[in-house]
C-alpha cells in the first residue's frame, strides 16, 4: 500500500495477532449515545413540559426547534386525505417500488403472527396462552437531515399485522419540508394519525398524551439523541422498542467476493452518519488490501463522501484475523446489527452465529436490499445488543396473557402444593385461599 493511497483513506488495520488488538478494538466497538447530562437535563425539561401543558408545549417546542410558525395543533397534523394524495402523486416508478416493499414486508410478517394456544390435563383443567395486539401504537420516524419512508414501512407494518387498532405517527418537518414518500409509505401502511413533530416533545406526546395526541401503549423507531434519552425516560409509562445506536455493519469474506462490491457495502452503512460503523474481517490479507484500494478509489465518487470518510475515519475498520473460526469469534463478540457472510458456503458457518441482528447471506446478499424490500424488518438492535435483543416484528406488539382455569379436581390438588409452599413463605393467606378450594376433598 502506498503513502498516498494511506493518506487517502484513513481508516484502520487491525490484526487478531497484534499485541494491542483487544485495546484497539475495544475502543472501537465503545458506544453510549445517551450518556450526556446536558442531554438528560434538557429532555427532562421538555418532558416535563409536555407533560403538563399538552399542546402547548408540543407547538412551543415544535416552533422553536423546528423553525415553524404553528399557532394550532391543526397545523400539525395531517389526515389521511393528504396521504393517500401523496400515495398517487408519486411519479410511477416510486409508487411501485414503495408498494412492492410494503407488500413483501407484510408478507414476512404475516409468518410472524404468533397464535393463542392451550391445553387440557387429565382432571379437566386448562393452561394456555391468549395472544392480544397493543390498543394504540406509537411511530417515530426520523426527519431533518434526511427522510425515511422505508421506517415507515418497517414500523407501522408489523403493528398492522399484529392487529393494532390505531397507529399514530410522528415525524419532525424542519422549517415545514413536507417528504411525499414519507406520506405515501404512511397511507399504504395504514397509519391511523400523522402529527408533524418530533424530538424529545413527540416521545413526550406519544407517551403522556396531549389534548390532540393519543396516548399509546408503546413507541418504536430510531431518533437522534435527544430522541433516544426520552425514550430511555418515558420506560414504564409506555413500552419501547429499544435504545437504538448509530447504524453497523460486519462483513466477514473468504477473498472471494469483488473487493468493490464490498467497498460499497461497507460506504452503505457509513453514509448514514458520522458515527455509523463499518468494519470488514477476513483471514485473506491481500484481499483486505484490494478492498482497502477499492475504498480509495470509490469514495470520491460518493454523493454523502464527506460523511463516508468521517465515519471510516472514526469507527470503521479491516480487521485480519488467522481464520474463519476466529472470524466467527469475531461475529458473536461485536454482535453486529448487520452481518454480511459475502462466502461461497455461508451456510457453513450459520450454525456458529448467536449474536448478530440480521444476516445476509453470500455475495449476492447486499445488506442493502434488507433496507428497503427483502421483507425482514430493518429496526434492528445496534451496539452489541444481539446478543440478547431481536429485531423489530410483529410480536413487539402484541401482549400475552396466560390462561388458567382449574377444574374442581385440579383446584383441589394444586391447591395443596400452594398451601405448603405459601405457609413455607409464611403468606398464610395465600396458604388459607387455596386450602378453601381443597375443603371438599380433605
Amino acid at each position: 500500500m502506498s503513502e498516498t493511497l494511506a493518506d487517502t483513506v484513513d481508516i484502520a488495520r487491525l490484526s487478531t495477532g497484534d499485541a494491542d488488538f483487544e485495546v484497539r478494538l475495544e475502543a472501537l466497538l465503545a458506544w453510549e449515545g445517551v450518556s450526556d447530562a446536558g442531554v438528560q437535563t434538557r429532555v427532562n425539561e421538555i418532558l416535563t413540559e409536555v407533560r403538563s401543558r399538552g399542546d402547548a408545549a408540543l407547538i412551543e417546542f415544535t416552533n422553536r426547534f423546528d423553525r415553524l410558525s404553528a399557532s394550532t395543533m391543526t397545523e400539525l397534523t395531517l389526515g389521511a386525505e393528504q396521504l393517500e394524495r401523496a400515495y398517487l402523486g408519486l411519479p410511477a416508478e416510486q409508487r411501485e417500488a414503495l408498494a412492492h416493499a410494503a407488500e413483501r414486508i407484510r408478507l414476512y410478517h404475516e409468518r410472524q403472527k404468533p397464535g393463542s394456544w392451550s391445553y387440557v390435563e387429565a382432571d379437566g383443567t386448562v393452561l394456555g396462552q391468549q395472544v392480544t395486539p397493543l390498543d394504540r401504537a406509537g411511530i417515530y420516524v426520523p426527519g431533518g437531515k434526511a427522510a425515511y419512508p422505508s421506517s415507515v414501512l418497517m414500523n407501522a407494518i408489523p403493528a398492522h399485522v399484529a392487529g393494532v387498532r390505531e397507529i399514530v405517527m410522528v415525524v419532525p418537518t424542519p422549517d415545514g419540508v413536507l417528504n411525499e414518500l414519507v406520506l405515501a409509505a404512511a397511507h399504504l401502511a395504514g397509519v391511523d394519525h400523522v402529527f408533524t413533530v418530533g424530538g424529545a416533545q413527540a416521545v413526550a406526546a406519544l407517551a403522556y398524551g396531549t389534548e390532540s395526541v393519543p396516548r399509546v401503549d408503546k413507541i418504536v423507531g430510531p431518533g437522534n439523541i435527544y430522541v433516544a434519552t426520552a425514550k430511555r425516560a418515558v420506560f414504564g409509562q409506555v413500552g419501547i422498542d429499544m435504545i437504538a445506536g448509530p447504524s453497523e455493519i460486519l462483513v466477514v469474506s473468504d477473498g472471494g467476493t469483488d473487493p468493490e462490491w464490498l467497498a460499497m457495502d461497507l460506504f452503505s452503512q457509513a453514509e448514514h452518519d458520522e458515527d455509523a460503523q463499518a468494519l470488514l474481517v477476513s483471514w485473506d490479507a491481500n484481499h483486505l488490501a484490494e478492498v482497502e484500494a477499492a475504498v480509495a478509489r470509490l469514495l470520491p465518487t460518493l454523493d454523502r463522501e464527506t460523511i463516508v470518510r468521517e465515519s471510516l475515519s472514526r469507527r470503521g475498520a479491516l480487521i485480519h484475523c488467522r481464520d474463519r473460526d476466529e472470524a466467527v469469534e469475531l461475529v458473536n463478540r461485536i454482535a453486529p446489527e448487520h452481518l454480511e457472510l459475502s462466502m461461497a458456503d455461508p451456510d457453513a458457518l450459520l450454525p456458529q452465529i448467536r449474536h448478530a441482528g440480521a444476516i445476509f447471506m453470500g455475495r449476492y446478499t447486499a445488506e442493502a436490499l434488507g433496507d428497503y424490500c427483502a421483507g425482514p424488518n430493518h429496526v434492528l438492535p445496534t451496539s452489541g445488543t444481539a446478543r440478547f435483543s431481536s429485531p423489530l416484528g410483529v410480536y413487539d406488539f402484541q401482549k400475552r396473557s396466560s390462561i388458567i382455569h382449574c377444574s374442581e379436581q385440579g383446584a383441589a390438588t394444586l391447591g395443596r402444593v400452594a398451601s405448603v409452599l405459601a405457609r413455607g413463605e409464611s403468606l398464610t393467606a395465600h396458604a388459607r385461599s387455596a386450602e378453601y378450594r381443597t375443603s371438599s376433598k380433605t
